[in-house]
């Protein structure tokens, strides 16, 4: 009788299988990799999707910035500018989050701390996702306010709100179903 597979977390460095030697056991998804490789490889894998986030972020911000310096910008009404600022500060956050696995990578390059610099860069990149899931939402409403009117803005923000519940509890659910 074998034990049970050891799921990997990122930046998780814990053997797995039952002989507990330097060279982990083959894990659930098939791989054979030592708590180093697998620490890389996760490191690696929250850089892709960093890029991905930042790039979004980027582009939410811009457009942010840009709306102040348009001439409509001084016919907003004080909702509509207090849901400009908080947005404004979700967006800086969001660079903030999406720099801070860099720059503790940065800190911490060659002091052998990788694990815990992924499963550190694990847990900012959650925040990040949700920041920059409240700020879409936070957008859509804004532009929804604006452009048609203030029940439209909330029923956007209704809206969106509920997808990004969906997609955070229920999408990654279907994938985990168990296997017969």
């Amino acid at each position: 009788m074998t034990a049970p597979a050891h799921r990997a977390e990122p930046g998780d460095d814990s053997p797995s299988g039952a002989d507990g030697d330097a060279r982990t056991a083959e894990l659930e998804d098939g791989r054979d990799e030592t708590p180093l490789e697998r620490a890389d490889r996760n490191w690696g894998e929250i850089l892709q999707e960093l890029r991905a986030v930042q790039t979004g972020t980027t582009i939410i911000t811009g457009f942010l910035l840009a709306v102040a310096f348009q001439p409509r910008f001084d016919d907003l009404e004080p909702y509509e500018r207090g849901l400009y600022l908080v947005l404004v500060v979700l967006a800086g956050f969001a660079t903030v989050l999406g720099l801070a696995p860099v720059i503790m990578h940065r800190q911490l390059f060659g002091l052998r701390q990788k694990a815990r610099l992924v499963r550190s860069a694990n847990q900012l990149l959650i925040a990040l996702l949700v920041v920059v899931s409240l700020l879409a939402a936070g957008v859509t409403s804004l532009i929804f306010d604006v452009v048609v009117n203030r029940a439209a803005g909330f029923i956007a923000l209704g809206v969106a709100l509920v997808v990004l519940v969906v997609f955070w509890t229920i999408v990654p659910r279907i994938g985990h179903r168990p296997e017969r």
